[in-house]
């Protein structure tokens, strides 16, 4: 959050200094008491209200609160900025860091209406920031819109924001790929018959829907398992990693609902998702619609998610079958060799009993055999 606690070079505001100090800090209750002493300093200092929202308040309605408190004191300071010179560099770069504070609360205030339940207020105040401030797409505002539209099943207009941010030259995020993919498999999904695909094959629809469910597991392959309840969901970390566990976690807390309100999009799901790793054999190598994937993902997502948790790794380091059996039994050779040479006499006994062991059944097969069969056909066998 330092990107709108920014500080500013003789500003001399002993509340800004207080909030600088709790953002560095790593202790939340003091964090929580740097953020009290500056309100009592300052009530107009828009980032204590956001931190006290963030990590003081209990309930999500004492959250709004002190959100909207936050977007009102930024709303006031960017009115008054409108008579200050644009040549003071000093008051520019406050009113940036007033925007930013805007548009964090307003979202923040988006994010707890949905929580109440205020899906119609949610939705008004996610559309007006995407519309008022197109360029802080870093805050991933759209998603949730997403989220929010889906809850409220308005699926023509998640489609209508999927076909404006899905775009080749647009990051992408667990949020977009997966609610591409879910789109896609809604109109199929419920007469859908496993065994009467494989008969008949798949249809077109079908088919488009295998492909956006293919290319959301390749953008982040740690998905399904929560989805399909393989693993528990827990509650999403702060911070999170593109393509990584983290992002999954964070995903599947908040859209696993929705994937359960459309009938059949789970089974669907559980069909063909393990399809995808067939077209991508080599995942640290190349990729088949993104990049290969970095090697570093595992490390960066234990140290972002909680140690009870356990974490999800793709591409498993797995060695193949023939690999580990070869390496074994040369092993196994090598002891037996280094045990003969020690212990020539020891081992000698111990081969001499082992053959015996594993004789005996074919002897007394042989017996068997000589106690059935005539004189003359078991001569002839043991002659020739």
């Amino acid at each position: 959050k330092q990107w709108y606690q920014r500080r500013v070079r003789g500003a001399g505001d002993k509340a800004d200094e207080l909030m600088a100090m709790a953002w560095r800090s790593i202790d939340t209750e003091k964090r929580i008491e740097l953020a009290l002493q500056a309100v009592t300093s300052n009530s107009n200092c828009a980032s204590a209200h956001i931190l006290l929202g963030e990590e003081c308040a209990a309930t999500v309605p004492e959250a709004d609160k002190y959100f909207r408190q936050a977007l009102k004191i930024a709303d006031n300071n960017i009115r008054k900025f409108v008579s200050v010179p644009s040549h003071d560099v000093k008051a520019n770069s406050l009113h940036r860091r007033d925007i930013n504070i805007c548009v964090y609360a307003r979202r923040r205030v988006a994010m707890c209406l949905r929580k109440m339940g205020k899906l119609k207020e949610c939705i008004k105040i996610t559309r007006e920031l995407i519309k008022e401030f197109p360029l802080m797409s870093v805050l991933h505002i759209h998603e949730n819109l997403i989220e929010a539209l889906l809850a409220q099943k308005a699926y023509n207009d998640v489609q209508a924001l999927l076909t404006r941010y899905d775009d080749l030259t647009l990051p992408k995020s667990a949020v977009i790929c997966y609610s591409a993919a879910l789109l896609k498999i809604r109109p199929v999904c419920e007469k859908f018959f496993a065994d009467v695909t494989v008969k008949k094959g798949l249809t077109t629809h079908q088919f488009d829907a295998v492909e956006a469910l293919q290319r959301a597991v390749e953008f982040n392959p740690h998905v399904p398992q929560y989805l399909l309840e393989e693993k528990p969901i827990i509650l999403p970390p702060e911070h999170l990693l593109k393509r990584g566990d983290s992002e999954a976690v964070a995903y599947s807390f908040y859209h696993a609902a929705h994937w359960k309100e459309v009938p059949g999009s789970i089974k669907f799901l559980e069909c063909f998702w393990k399809d995808t790793f067939k077209l991508i054999p080599f995942p640290l190598e190349k990729g088949k619609l993104f990049h290969p994937y970095t090697s570093g993902t595992e490390e960066t997502d234990r140290e972002l998610l909680p140690l009870f948790h356990d974490v999800s790794v793709y591409p498993k380091k797995e060695l193949p079958f023939f690999l580990v059996f070869t390496a074994g039994l040369c092993l196994f050779t090598l002891s037996l060799a280094l045990l003969t040479h020690f212990y020539p006499i020891f081992m000698g006994e111990l081969a001499r009993i082992a053959l015996e062991y594993f004789a005996t059944p074919f002897a007394m097969i042989a017996e068997h055999l000589q106690a059935l069969l005539p004189q003359q056909v078991w001569n002839l066998l043991t002659r020739a």
